[in-house]
């Protein structure tokens, strides 16, 4: 009932719904599996959960098998933490197939006669597994984890020139529908220090070189999007990931943004 009686006033802890996206090889399933207790659902064609020690279940390879994964979390009785879909981007052509062949066409692009409305059918299986792992927050406080590798793609802003940035690598009304929904994004790479040298003759030249470690970007910037809501929004823009605990050092870093308030 909603009358004044119903009215609550507070903050709540919830369990956060997280897109950590990346460049190859650089930890994302690593980051992931240092997570509260997790359990993951593979994609077939990824491989990034093969050489850690953690719960998972056999790799889904249609809409379907991802479906009964989730639904096994919500109907069974068991003490996982948080839920790993590693990842989205393998995902999404096993998802456009399956679509298409609800539909009894070859491809997502010849969906109800084309012109992007096999991308909208799609988007529909994306809700689908939102609202699962929705459920599983409210029901079994369980935070989730979506992986998803990237593409380098132009990048049209309306208040200034266009430019190239590492985007998420599915379908862009996926990408803004699940950006919108979670509670924090970041992106993960290792970091680029840009030197001066003297060449001689008052010249200096600017030589980048990558550093050995990764780091855990959290806020929007021009080479990647990330930004978070609540304490995932007060992070610092950069945390280093150390190589034995990445997880914690986020985990740090949220706990120290958290007390910001407390």
């Amino acid at each position: 009932m909603y009358d004044l009686a119903s009215i609550t006033r507070g903050r709540r802890a919830r369990p956060p719904r997280i897109i950590l996206t990346g460049v190859e090889k650089i930890g994302k399933s690593t980051f992931a599996a240092g997570a509260e207790n997790p359990i993951f659902i593979p994609v077939e064609g990824e491989e990034g959960v093969d050489d850690l020690d953690v719960p998972a279940f056999p790799p889904v390879t249609s809409i379907d098998e991802m479906i009964m994964a989730l639904n096994t979390l919500i109907t069974d009785d068991h003490d996982y933490q948080t839920v790993v879909i590693d990842s989205t981007s393998a995902l999404e052509p096993i998802i456009w197939r399956d679509v298409a062949k609800i539909h009894n066409v070859d491809s997502i692009e010849l969906v109800l006669k084309g012109y992007g409305k096999g991308y909208v059918e799609a988007l529909k299986e994306w809700r689908t597994i939102m609202d699962a792992l929705d459920y599983l927050r409210n029901s079994k406080n369980m935070a989730c984890i979506l992986i998803g590798h990237v593409k380098v793609k132009r990048f049209d802003d309306p208040t200034a020139e266009a430019y190239d940035q590492y985007q998420w690598d599915i379908n862009d009304k996926a990408s803004a529908a699940m950006t919108r929904w979670a509670d924090f994004m970041g992106f993960t790479n290792t970091k680029t220090l840009v030197k001066k040298e003297d060449v001689g003759f008052n010249k200096t030249k600017k030589k980048g070189t990558l550093t050995n470690h990764r780091y855990l970007f959290t806020k929007p910037s021009a080479a990647y999007p990330a930004g978070g809501r609540g304490p995932y929004g007060r992070l610092p823009g950069e945390i280093l990931l150390p190589e034995g605990d990445p997880w914690g050092a986020f985990m740090d870093a949220v706990t120290a943004a958290c007390g910001e308030i407390a």
